[in-house]
């Protein structure tokens, strides 16, 4: 991991939390149904990009596991793509993604909002999928703030960083965040953001390469001129889990994921038809123990 604008220093601050890749909620859960995704807040202002064959960008993911192609597909070059959702479920599979790049040999720019990089959690995914964990956080280059205002003079140094030295993906993780704070008006909010967004927008088509942002469950209304002023739109995935799933859901193409902890080489009913439009993809979990021993003879 390269530190290119640490206002302050010192690594990210870890929650304290056990690491779990794939955390799941015991809470309820209402599956996506209908024709068409539940839009998130602010949705039904979005005009998705036309993509011709000619804006399609190289995958900056590897084929395998078989969620990176999915995520995959969601990305185009000078576009971005919008993931929203709590961060327990958007933040594991973030973290996925960017040992997925390292796997892909790619070079990954981060705009941090949130302070809640964990290099340790990176380093072992990576490790995971085959990738040194020194390599896997050198290919991240970290641009993070701790206030409002360092994050606005940070997002235009991050913009000229960027355009320096192009990667192969740009990430804004949660931007807003910082702007929640109860000394901001209301207006000089929706200034700033307002001013993040134009530069989002003008990175995207300078650099011409996949932008990814994410943001909480409020969804876009927490980021005045996103729609208006942003970066055109490749995509949007709302992201929701429940007991023993996480599922995802595109609004391009309506397409739906879900992600199901299954030791490797159980099977799943999906196999089997039914009909239903969701993608199942098996997720690695541990065995499970039996109460029952066996006993020979």
């Amino acid at each position: 991991m390269t530190d290119v604008f640490d206002i302050e220093p010192g690594l990210a601050s870890d929650d304290g939390e056990p690491f779990d890749p794939f955390p799941f909620d015991p809470g309820p859960f209402d599956p996506p149904s209908g024709p068409r995704p539940a839009p998130a807040s602010g949705a039904g202002r979005i005009r998705l990009a036309p993509h011709p064959r000619s804006r399609r960008s190289r995958s900056v993911l590897p084929p395998e596991p078989a969620l990176f192609p999915w995520l995959a597909r969601r990305f185009a070059p000078g576009e971005m793509t919008l993931w929203v959702g709590p961060r327990v479920a958007v933040e594991p599979v973030l973290e996925m993604l960017y040992a997925g790049n390292a796997r892909a040999r790619g070079r990954l720019s981060l705009l941090e909002g949130a302070n809640r990089f964990h290099p340790y959690r990176i380093g072992e995914l990576g490790r995971s999928l085959g990738v040194d964990a020194t390599e896997t956080l050198a290919r991240i280059r970290l641009a993070r703030a701790f206030t409002a205002y360092q994050m606005v003079a940070l997002v235009d140094a991050w913009s000229a960083e960027a355009r320096r030295h192009p990667p192969t993906l740009l990430v804004a993780h949660d931007l807003p965040a910082l702007f929640a704070a109860d000394e901001i008006r209301d207006d000089e909010r929706a200034a700033l953001l307002v001013h993040v967004a134009r530069t989002l927008r003008g990175l995207a088509d300078a650099v011409a390469v996949p932008l990814l942002l994410t943001l909480g469950p409020g969804g876009i209304d927490r980021f005045p001129g996103l729609t208006d002023e942003g970066p055109r739109w490749s995509d949007l995935v709302t992201f929701a889990r429940g007991p023993g799933t996480l599922r995802l859901r595109a609004l391009r193409d309506d397409a739906r994921l879900a992600l199901v902890p299954r030791p490797g080489g159980q099977r799943g009913l999906e196999e089997f038809g039914g009909g239903s439009p969701e993608e199942v993809i098996a997720w690695g979990a541990p065995p499970r123990r039996t109460v029952r021993r066996s006993r020979s003879g």
